[in-house]
């Protein structure tokens, strides 16, 4: 089993706000008079409420609830996972980092895959980890982290931790479950597995059996941006044993998530026919996108995501489009580590499936279509 830093062990370090909410359910009591948190409490707001009413402006004047059980209490009704196995907290990034800050230390080894979601390489170089990055399995309709290969180098590094988007971004591509369980058997006894699962709702099977599972040595985290459309609001939560959740709670920011961002996550939440409606069109508008571009010659590849990835016959080629794109108001995201500057990536919202608002991906595809499938087959035979 993975263990946590020595300067983690042991009863402390303690929150020293645990916040009004928390102790009015340790205390079993309301708390109606707030005389000690030096809180704005008698701000008249005379501008907020008229800019955007009074409902949001009375979300605004008190420290949220620091352990977010109102989002937490809901998420275990709809999600079947128990309350006390989830962290709510300003987005996933938010809890890549305290994933991080809580489970290793400086000069710790931690293994990621080169041209996955960057912000987790981002933080584990700002945290001081010595960070092992390794190429993507590449075939015919295939581009995926190598699990076999995360897993033997965790061995050879002594890794501490491993990180695996999944489905993953940029590719889309998803690990199925035993693959997945698979990994965490493989890899040492005294190493994470950080399951980066930003994209779950998407999935076919999200609310199967396994979704629901805590998983030993395993922190797999979420976010209400996708699905939930709650992105500027940044929301997020962690799904671990409560042992784990504790050691975090210690490195935590004690009110991450707002008093307005909780409320309007409880909100959306209450109407979950709203998300999964949602749901089913992306995947709906994914599939016409995917189509469409397949039928001009595009090596899409598969997702499982909000998005659609593709994979363009050269980076150069992928950077001429990306730029004149750009030029014209549009943006398509393409991978900055260069080992994926031939793939390009399109969100599957409406915007893109209007007719002509890809006429300059569409006129690269029509001119290189043929081309593009002989390289590609010759880059991965090589």
């Amino acid at each position: 089993m993975p263990t946590f830093p020595d300067h983690l062990c042991g009863d402390g370090p303690t929150n020293p706000f645990p916040g009004v909410r928390v102790l009015e359910r340790r205390l079993n009591r309301d708390i109606p008079h707030q005389l000690g948190s030096n809180e704005g409490l008698d701000m008249p707001h005379r501008a907020l409420r008229e800019h955007f009413g009074d409902a949001m402006a009375a979300h605004v004047y008190s420290y949220g609830d620091s352990e977010a059980l109102g989002i937490r209490s809901r998420l275990a009704k709809q999600k079947q996972i128990p309350p006390e196995a989830m962290l709510v907290d300003a987005g996933a990034d938010s809890l890549l980092a305290l994933s991080l800050r809580a489970l290793t230390q400086s000069g710790d080894c931690v293994i990621s895959t080169a041209g996955t979601y960057p912000t987790f390489g981002y933080f584990a170089r700002g945290h001081g980890c010595h960070l092992v990055e390794l190429a993507y399995q590449e075939d015919v309709g295939w581009l995926a982290p190598d699990l076999s290969a995360l897993a033997r180098t965790a061995h050879a590094e002594c890794a501490k931790l491993v990180y695996l988007a999944n489905p993953d971004n940029p590719s889309g591509h998803l690990h199925d479950d035993d693959a997945v369980l698979a990994l965490r058997r493989d890899l040492p006894a005294d190493c994470w597995l950080l399951l980066d699962e930003a994209y779950h709702d998407f999935r076919e099977d999200a609310d199967g059996e396994f979704g629901c599972r805590v998983l030993p040595g395993v922190i797999r985290v979420r976010t209400l941006s996708k699905a939930h459309g709650l992105a500027g609001l940044r929301v997020g939560y962690a799904i671990a044993e409560p042992e784990t959740l504790a050691v975090m709670m210690k490195v935590r920011i004690h009110y991450a998530v707002s008093t307005l961002t909780q409320k309007a996550a409880e909100v959306v939440l209450d109407h979950p026919e709203e998300v999964q409606a949602h749901v089913n069109a992306v995947r709906e508008r994914r599939e016409r996108l995917a189509a469409h571009l397949s039928r001009l010659g595009a090596d899409v590849l598969p997702s499982a995501t909000n998005f659609v990835s593709l994979r363009m016959a050269s980076a150069a080629l992928a950077e001429q489009v990306h730029k004149a794109l750009l030029e014209e108001g549009m943006l398509i995201s393409r991978p900055a580590d260069p080992a994926l500057g031939h793939i390009l990536r399109v969100t599957a919202v409406e915007d893109a499936l209007v007719s002509g608002r890809l006429a300059t991906l569409e006129q690269a595809l029509a001119q290189k279509g043929q081309a593009l499938g002989q390289q590609v087959k010759k880059t991965v035979q090589k």
